[in-house]
Formats: structure tokens, sequence, C-alpha cells
């Protein structure tokens, strides 16, 4: 079987996952530990000193982590993917800033990586690019003499033609993209958003069965979903509802109940649309007040870019509305968090919730929301109130599905959430339950490497 390379922005280190590292990480190291493989990028480090990988080997995996320079973090992670693609992409294109040095800084730092990476590669490995941040890594790849399979796969949503007008080097990296011998993206809707850009941007590109031809390189074209690791997330949700942190929240919460969101602090999770939909719910809905909390874990994230100062100010400035207006003495409606907690504590919380709030106004799946359901007590399970612009929302179709521009309808979720009867409860959550085992995180895998090892020409790659 060949070898799975896996290349992404940042690792997860061996011997420092610890309680916090999320599913997907695991699952990633899962693939990799089963039957041996690479993976290689950021250490997190940054170092102006001639790069040369560090290689950590914890059998049968090897890692490859290389700093940044300072130069590179500013211009290739501060400056164009996460000034630029990561706005664009989620649909925020007020939030872009673009500086033109920044996408040529982009564009080195893959071809840095590439030629770190080509010597540590054997024949047959089956190379597996990560995210936004690496658009150009194959072609710069291919460009250094690797001839093994190249897939991309994309976590965040793909932007619409509309939006992609408004990037800049939009047609470069979109060209680039048709450089790798399988794309990946998380729902039909962001496929069919890759192709319209194609024909508006590369109608040169034909589409064929399965995929893209372009200059004699057919580019696969398909969908894979991330799962989670179902039974998993459920032992850990239910040791961590009895351990130390779980019974802290059930004793703090006095027989009220609780309405939970966990996300990282990002301008692309609603969070302040979220707030206001819960204080239209006690609006509304007085006889809720004093009768349930709202906790939402934001952890801190991207703290050096500008844009995140802001959504924290206006979200502590929420906060205190709410407060000012409705809590009492014995009673604050919404507690509002930017630490973290290990995955099992979180995962915890998520059990005892009983309604989890995920309302991103863009999310190229949200693995929350399916860590919501399969955390859940399936004699009594909770209701998932979830955001229509996340792509879990595809799948997990029994959830309440709401517009989170809207704030009267998240409002109005909530309160059906809250009010819905134990029967109806139970239905929603075996409907998803059935869907989350079927394209669980190692299906998601399995999908990829197999289709990506299915574009190796005969007697290559398996």
């Amino acid at each position: 079987m060949s070898r799975l390379v896996i290349v992404s922005n940042r690792v997860a280190l061996p011997g420092r996952r610890g309680g916090g590292q999320g599913g997907l990480a695991t699952g990633l190291v899962g693939a990799l530990a089963a039957q041996g493989g690479l993976w290689f990028g950021w250490n997190g480090r940054l170092s102006d000193a001639p790069a040369t990988p560090l290689l950590e080997h914890d059998p049968p995996i090897t890692y490859a982590l290389t700093p940044l320079s300072h130069r590179e973090f500013e211009g290739y992670y501060i400056g164009f993917a996460n000034r630029c693609l990561w706005p664009v992409f989620h649909a925020q294109l007020h939030l872009m800033h673009y500086e033109p040095d920044d996408l040529s800084i982009y564009l080195e730092v893959s071809w840095r990586w590439a030629g770190e990476l080509v010597p540590l590669l054997g024949p047959g490995d089956l190379i597996w690019v990560h995210d936004y941040h690496l658009i150009p890594l194959g072609c710069a790849l291919r460009a250094q003499g690797v001839t093994s399979p190249i897939g991309f796969f994309l976590h965040t949503p793909f932007p619409g033609v509309d939006l992609l007008r408004a990037l800049p080097g939009k047609h470069r990296l979109v060209e680039m993209l048709l450089g790798y011998d399988l794309i990946g993206f998380q729902t039909p809707l962001d496929c069919q958003s890759f192709y319209r850009t194609l024909a508006f941007f590369l109608p040169e590109a034909h589409r064929e069965a399965g995929g893209v031809r372009y200059r004699g390189h057919l580019t696969r074209v398909d969908c894979f979903p991330i799962g989670i690791a179902v039974e998993e997330v459920g032992q850990l949700a239910r040791s961590g509802r009895h351990n130390r942190h779980g019974q802290r929240l059930e004793a703090s919460l006095t027989g009220r109940r609780l309405i939970l969101g966990i996300d990282r602090l990002d301008y692309s999770k609603g969070l302040a649309n979220r707030f206001r939909a819960y204080e239209r719910l006690l609006e509304r809905w007085p006889e809720f007040q004093r009768q349930v909390v709202l906790l939402q874990i934001a952890p801190l994230s991207r703290t050096e870019v500008p844009e995140y100062g802001a959504i924290r100010s206006q979200l502590n400035a929420i906060v205190g509305d709410i407060h000012a207006r409705y809590a009492e003495y014995d009673w604050m409606p919404l507690r509002y968090m930017t630490r973290g907690f290990p995955r099992s504590t979180i995962l915890g919380f998520l059990r005892q919730a009983e309604v989890g709030f995920i309302t991103p106004l863009r999310d190229g799946m949200n693995l929350v929301a399916k860590e919501y359901v399969a955390a859940q007590d399936p004699e009594h399970p909770g209701v998932l109130v979830l955001s229509g612009l996340a792509g879990a929302s595809q799948e997990l179709e029994e959830a309440l599905i709401v517009n989170p521009y809207d704030i009267e309808e998240m409002a109005g979720a909530l309160a059906k959430a809250l009010a819905m009867g134990l029967e109806e409860r139970c239905q929603r959550f075996q409907g998803m339950m059935e869907r989350l085992r079927r394209g669980d995180l190692r299906h998601w895998i399995t999908s990829f490497r197999d289709a990506l090892a299915a574009t190796a020409p005969a007697g290559e790659g398996g």
C-alpha cells in the first residue's frame, strides 16, 4: 500500500496533541498510523535563519516540521491567507485587506515547502495537501519533478464567481488548482461553485465526467464531506459529562436549561447575530427568563489579524447590553468565555446541553454540529439549531435549520427547540446519527485516499 504524505499549514505535533486537539487531526494521525506516513507543515515557530525541516519520528509516522520567517508569517499567513482568502471564501468581502507583496509571499512559501518536501518523497507516495493556505503547492511540486498523485482538499467553502471576482490573483490560483490530480470539496454546492468558476475564469478548461481536463491533464473533482469519529465522540462525551468540569457546570446551572455554542472566535461564526437572537428569545418569550443559560465558548484565534480584535470588542458590548437588560443578582443569562478546554470536557458540555446553537455565517462543514449530535444521550437527546450556511446542514437535515442573518428566525428556532417533546427529539436524533455513522471520519479519509490512488497510472500507487 502506498505511503500517505499529508501537507498542511499546521501539524498535530507528536506528544503535544493533548486533550484540546480536534477530532480531524486525531483522525489524520490515525490514517497515518494505520500504514505509516509523513506529515509535513509549519511547526508554529518563526525563524529568519535558512529553513531546514526538522524530522521527528513517532513510528510509524514521520513529522517534517518547518518554521516560517517573520516576512512569511506576515505576508503568507496573516496577509494573503487570512486577510484575503479567508474573508473571500467566507463571503465577508468588506473584511478583505490586500497588499501586493502578500500574494507574492504566499506563492513563495508553497515553492519553498515543495523544495523541502521533494527530498523526503519516495516512489508511489500519495500526497494529500490541505486547505486554502497551500493552493499553489501542487503546481510547485510538479515543477520540481514530482510525478506521484497529488490531491487537494478544501476545508472552507468554495466561493461563488461574484465573490471570487474581488480576489487579487484569482485567475492564477484557479489555474493552479487544476495542477492537482484530485480536488475534494465539502459539499455538492462547493463543487458546483467550482465548475461555475472555471466556466467564467478559465473557459478553456473542459468539464468531463468526474472532473476537468486542462492542457491535457485530467483533474478529478468530487465531494468528500468530513465526518467525525462517532463512537469516540460518544465515549468522550459520557466521560466528560461526569468529570470535574462537567460536574461544576451542572451544579452552576442550578436546574436551568443549557443552550451551548462552541466556536473559534472568528467573524465567520456569526456570534453577534447569535447573541442578539438569544436576546430576542428572552424578550419575546419571557417565560424562558431565569430558566435558561446560553454558554458560548469561543477560544481566541488569529489574534494578530486586526479584524479579530474588532469582533472581540463588538461581542463584549453585546454581552454587556444583554446583562444590563436581563441579568439578576442570581442569574446571568449569557456566559461568554474566550478560553479553551480539553476535548473530553467540551464533549461533556455538549452532552449536557439541551440545545446546540451553531449558527456560522458561512462554514465549510462545522464538525461541532456533528459532535453535538454524537455526544447526546440517545434516551434524552437535545436539539440542534444549525445555520443553513454551514456545510453540515446538507447532511443534518433533521436539525432546526436557520438563516444566521435572520435574528427572528433564530430566536423562534430556540423557542421551538426548548419546547420540543421527547418523541420528536428522538426521531430527529436517530436520523442524524444514522447519517453520521455512514459518513464518519474513517469513511472520509478512506474515500479520499482511494480516489487519489485511482488517479495514478496503472502500476503506480495502490
